[in-house]
């Protein structure tokens, strides 16, 4: 029996009154909010045989970079695997992808989503999953124009083209396009509050451009769609940068242990969030002190993951943090290890990954010289690590300070040189380039 979802695309379902639960689901998936598992399950328990809701499942589980879920999310791919051959072409495609991200082609996977949107442009599971994909991959240009290719194509002030102009807002700040951002990301909040996608695109808009107070505004006004959200440990990260910028310290340190950090079990996104800042403020010297240990714990169980290199970037910031040389060396085996098979991660694992980690375990341990040698040639390819321009900074300013702990005045200074000419409004970059100054 066919449906439709509250897009207008053909589903496999048994009653409408499941459909509708399915869409409240696909909803707070695009939107970042409530809880999408919780009601997959609910979806599932009513109809086991609803194929797009154990595909739904399976991707948000399977996207999460967290191993650990990987027996869940297999399960769900399972089961829509057993359904698909009653299923169309288009969920049987759906099928396809999510096998093909799990197996470690994740360019394969994005073809897959590509090609269900090339026919069938209303495919918000499609859209949203490429889109995920993209980011994880670090494609800043297919954050913008895959949904570029889409949104000519929704119906003019729908709630589709809404949530589409959310990750097309997005996509054109990560790729420089700060007004048209700005505009495209806002129109989206417009027209649903609760559109946390979109309030982040904004919030990534006023960080890249320094517009600090602009920010902090931003946030504050949409308390209603951050605070619920699966994104608010990511949104709060986001206010500490701003403090982070105008040197606040103190406050930056109050967002971390207020909103930040959350105690174990806690999703791979925040404690990327928390390790990252603590991090950033280890840079520049700051006592954060001992707030590296829990982190560490935690990274600790996904050691041997082998399984986002960007993960285990992060992991590393951790271990090295909180001086567990045992850790460090461990996880830089496992990487070792790593680089020397096949597949996307392992090749993102030798150019970025082992680099990187070394680089951070030297800056740790005061060999600066060797840290800045291991980050100059790795830092302009890193996009494709994944993440966003604000989360690969990070490189950017471990490479800064090395070379100036190192003593090499004139690399610290180009460097600075270069973040001011992006930011030259920046508190954080005009007091560190006076600093330099002085000192050469």
């Amino acid at each position: 029996m066919m449906g439709i979802d509250r897009f207008g695309v053909p589903v496999t379902s048994a009653a409408p009154a499941v459909i509708a639960d399915y869409d409240a689901a696909l909803t707070n998936t695009l939107t970042f909010q409530g809880a999408p598992l919780d009601d997959l399950d609910r979806v599932v328990a009513a109809e086991p045989r609803f194929l797009m809701a154990h595909l739904l499942k399976a991707m948000l589980l399977g996207m999460s970079t967290d191993k650990a879920l990987l027996p869940d999310t297999e399960a769900a791919l399972g089961r829509a695997d057993d359904l698909a051959c009653a299923a169309g072409e288009r969920e049987r495609r759906h099928v396809r992808a999510i096998q093909a991200w799990l197996a470690g082609r994740f360019a394969d996977a994005a073809e897959h989503w590509e090609s269900i949107l090339v026919d069938q442009p209303n495919d918000a599971l499609a859209l949203f999953a490429a889109h995920q994909g993209d980011f994880l991959l670090g494609r800043s240009s297919e954050l913008r124009d895959r949904v570029a290719r889409r949104l000519a194509d929704v119906d003019r002030g729908s709630a589709l083209e809404g949530y589409y102009l959310g990750m097309y807002a997005f996509g054109l700040e990560e790729m420089g396009a700060y007004d048209a951002a700005l505009e495209a990301g806002q129109r989206a909040v417009a027209g649903d509050p609760n559109d946390a996608w979109a309030i982040h695109a904004v919030a990534h808009v006023h960080e890249m451009t320094n517009e600090v107070d602009a920010g902090e505004q931003w946030l504050a006004a949409q308390a209603r769609g951050c605070s619920g959200s699966t994104l608010a440990v990511h949104l709060a990260w986001h206010r500490a940068l701003y403090h982070y910028d105008e040197r606040r310290w103190e406050r930056v340190l109050e967002q971390y242990d207020g909103k930040v950090r959350r105690p174990a079990p806690c999703a791979v996104m925040e404690l990327l969030d928390a390790t990252s800042l603590l991090w950033r403020l280890a840079l520049q010297d700051v006592d954060v002190g001992d707030r590296w240990q829990p982190l560490a714990e935690a990274w600790e169980a996904r050691i041997d993951d082998a399984w986002y290199a960007f993960n285990d970037m992060h992991a590393m910031m951790a271990f090295a943090g909180a001086g567990r040389g045992d850790l460090a060396g461990r996880l830089i085996a496992v990487l070792s290890a790593t680089a020397r098979m096949d597949g996307e991660n392992a090749a993102v694992t030798r150019a970025i990954g082992l680099p990187v980690v070394k680089a951070f375990l030297a800056y740790s341990e005061k060999r600066y010289a060797e840290a800045a040698a291991l980050l100059s040639p790795v830092r302009d390819r890193a996009v494709s690590s994944g993440g966003s321009h604000a989360q690969r900074d990070v490189l950017a300013l471990t490479l800064a300070s090395a070379a100036e702990k190192a003593g090499n005045g004139a690399h610290a200074r180009a460097l600075l040189n270069e973040r001011l000419a992006l930011r030259p409004r920046s508190s954080l970059n005009q007091q560190w380039m006076s600093r330099i100054r002085a000192s050469t």
